[in-house]
């Protein structure tokens, strides 16, 4: 595996990770994590649950602090490039009962466009608008978030993201709980941001659309188990060396390569 050297800075490297350590109560979370993500890909990351995945992009984003370590994104610090950063948190993490609408919350991811404390335009709503649009729910533009269905807010989360036109995403189980058809109109947009050139780096917790879904994978369990292309890093070896024991999970594993083998 590739592991990024401490004094690299490539400009080209959506987002580029060096001996990361984060510990809660002294106790390690993810330990020694070294990659760089690769530009204009549908990245995956996965590994069972307690590995450290959400904790990941939230240290990349320095909303948790790092024990050691250093992250770069597009080749300089986070907080010199996160104009060019969006995120999809998970959605239980969300106050859904917060008073505003949908077209509210989309509106908020060109705060950084706006600027705080400056009127939100007209043009800056019709933006936010036809970012609903992309996603499917443009006629619950006006409904109250906590009105929504599941996959409703995080197609209004999706949106938000999509609004602020950034380079890298990050994204923390888009899928999770949500309907056959939200999940297609989902992968849709990913698909259609990877064709433009963006990179799109995804927590997932299903092994079996893995293969279907993703062109890069990292597999995650406290240290990086393995990185690269989906089709040579996605294998039974692997798993086992990130899951272990956990044989109904690899089991369904197995099958999704062995179909997209075939």
């Amino acid at each position: 595996m590739n592991q990024p050297l401490e004094s690299t800075a490539n400009d080209q490297i959506p987002l580029s990770i060096y001996d990361l350590t984060v510990a809660y109560h002294r106790k390690p979370v993810i330990w020694d994590i070294c990659v760089d993500f690769p530009k204009g890909q549908l990245i995956g990351v996965v590994g069972p649950n307690g590995a450290g995945k959400s904790t990941l992009i939230k240290a990349a984003m320095d909303l948790v602090p790092r024990a050691s370590g250093r992250v770069l994104v597009f080749g300089k610090p986070y907080d010199k490039n996160r104009h060019r950063v969006a995120y999809v948190p998970q959605r239980e993490s969300v106050d859904w009962d917060f008073p505003v609408d949908a077209l509210d919350v989309v509106t908020m991811g060109l705060y950084g466009q706006i600027g705080w404390c400056l009127p939100v335009r007209r043009k800056h709503r019709q933006a936010a608008l036809e970012a609903l649009d992309r996603v499917g729910i443009a006629d619950l533009a006006k409904r109250q978030i906590s009105q929504l269905s599941g996959g409703q807010q995080q197609r209004t989360f999706l949106a938000r993201a999509l609004v602020q036109d950034a380079d890298l995403y990050l994204m923390d189980e888009p899928f999770a709980a949500v309907d056959a058809s939200t999940e297609r109109a989902i992968l849709s947009i990913l698909q259609e941001m990877r064709a433009r050139g963006k990179t799109v780096l995804v927590i997932h917790h299903d092994l079996q659309t893995v293969a279907d879904y993703f062109d890069y994978v990292v597999l995650l369990n406290m240290r990086v188990v393995a990185h690269g292309p989906t089709k040579t890093t996605f294998t039974e070896q692997n798993l086992t060396k990130a899951y272990g024991g956990r044989l109904t999970l690899l089991d369904e594993a197995s099958e999704a390569i062995r179909r997209v083998q075939q």
